[in-house]
């Protein structure tokens, strides 16, 4: 009788599994997406932060402006945001360097406000691939911690330690310009360098790195840094935010014989959604147009317009007066009703832009050695995946490429949390 009920048991949940999979195989594409979507862990390498955001009264558990809250993790279904610890490259100074470690400290602060004391039911931080899947399967989203420019190092290479203690994860050597650790990509505009490749702290940082458990990152340094990185390293490298240069020539980007290092060293290139870094003829032809059509529309309401990056620049009383002014406001939704209305406006770098650097980097180094990155925040964001909110599209656009849910899985986190694992197994042997 036992063996009768056990038998019956046992043809119900074949019965079922194979309903369900004849149940999934009739959905449409966008149906399966949103399966899959659901059920992988989505990883995005490079978000980048403001402190300003990270404040009693203003932070991520409101829909900001941001491209990344937790609003917009929630309906884009992004899991796993890294939270960049970022500074930017200034002199090589006793003074810079203290600026620039107060500077990653107040970073390492906010993130840990974040998760402790603002959202604590909402986000958690994680150090491990093992704590990302805990963390998870709870229902909150994770935070990770990246190192953006290893300037704020300074001289003390016992900053490492304390950085990794904090949460730190990966950290570049160089940002845009040579640091006191490794040359950068920018050395490519004029071939001027600093260290050939890494000066001798830097080769030192890789060692340390390497104890800790650390992973290296090597989206912002010159390739020949990167080089001599991957023969120092004792562990897989990754490159946080970087796509193909045979797609895209941008020194940011990886040529086909860095991919081959990449592969060779069983790193991880997390793809980045960054317009210019995806499809510098198109990006450059529409932002032409687009900063002609706000010059045009400021100077009609007696005003001049600051693209990003100049706006950045100005004085913070200048900002604040623009940000409440409703003239300067209106810009650029005067912009969009024209664009509606203009005939073969410059189409936006988008998804599949974004999607043809993936089917490239699988097809050359293969599927293990290819990530997910945005640079959110750090001037990162196409048409279709603009913010966290619109991360589904990304998983749709892989599966109308064929891409199956387990090769899914391992582009959004697989790939990514494999090397994070070997990097503390290489740690293990080394203390």
């Amino acid at each position: 009788m036992k063996f009768s009920n056990l038998l019956f048991c046992l043809l119900f949940i074949l019965s079922a599994c194979k309903n369900d999979s004849k149940t999934e195989n009739t959905l449409s594409i966008e149906e399966r997406a949103k399966l899959i979507h659901e059920r992988v862990i989505t990883l995005d390498t490079h978000c980048d932060i403001d402190v300003n955001n990270f404040t009693d009264s203003i932070n991520y558990t409101q829909n900001l402006e941001s491209q990344v809250n937790l609003p917009k993790m929630k309906v884009g279904g992004l899991d796993v945001a890294w939270f960049i610890v970022y500074t930017g490259q200034d002199t090589l100074t006793e003074e810079g360097y203290k600026k620039a470690y107060e500077n990653a400290m107040s970073k390492f602060n906010a993130i840990h406000k974040l998760v402790n004391d603002i959202a604590p039911n909402d986000i958690e931080l994680a150090t491990t691939s093992n704590e990302v899947r805990r963390i998870s399967k709870s229902g909150k989203k994770v935070a990770m911690i990246g190192i953006e420019n290893g300037y704020p190092v300074g001289l003390d290479i016992k900053n490492i330690e304390k950085f990794y203690n904090l949460g730190g994860r990966y950290m570049s050597l160089a940002h845009n310009g040579h640091s006191q650790l490794s040359d950068s990509n920018t050395g490519e505009a004029d071939d001027v360098w600093l260290h050939n490749g890494l000066s001798d702290l830097g080769k030192e940082v890789i060692k340390e790195m390497n104890r800790l458990g650390m992973m290296i990152d090597v989206s912002h340094p010159s390739k020949e840094a990167m080089r001599q990185m991957i023969e120092l390293s004792k562990a897989p490298i990754i490159a946080s935010h970087s796509s193909a240069r045979a797609l895209c020539d941008h020194s940011r980007n990886l040529d086909d014989e860095q991919l081959e290092w990449m592969k060779e060293n069983g790193g991880v290139v997390q793809t980045v959604a960054f317009k210019s870094y995806l499809n510098k003829e198109k990006s450059e032809a529409r932002e032409a147009t687009l900063n002609k059509l706000r010059n045009q529309v400021a100077d009609s309401l007696g005003l001049k317009w600051y693209g990003k990056w100049e706006f950045r620049s100005l004085d913070k009383q200048i900002q604040d007066s623009l940000k409440v002014n409703d003239r300067w406001n209106s810009i650029p939704k005067i912009v969009s009703k024209k664009i509606s209305k203009t005939q073969d406006f410059p189409k936006e770098v988008d998804v599949v832009d974004f999607v043809n650097h993936i089917d490239y980097l699988v097809k050359k180094i293969g599927l293990r050695h290819v990530g997910i990155s945005s640079d959110f925040d750090g001037g990162g964001g196409i048409k279709g995946w603009s913010d966290a909110s619109e991360t589904f599209n990304v998983t749709l656009e892989l599966v109308k490429r064929g891409y199956t849910e387990e090769e899914i899985e391992m582009l959004w986190s697989g790939n990514l949390l494999r090397v994070l694992d070997e990097v503390e197994a290489v740690s293990k042997t080394l203390n």
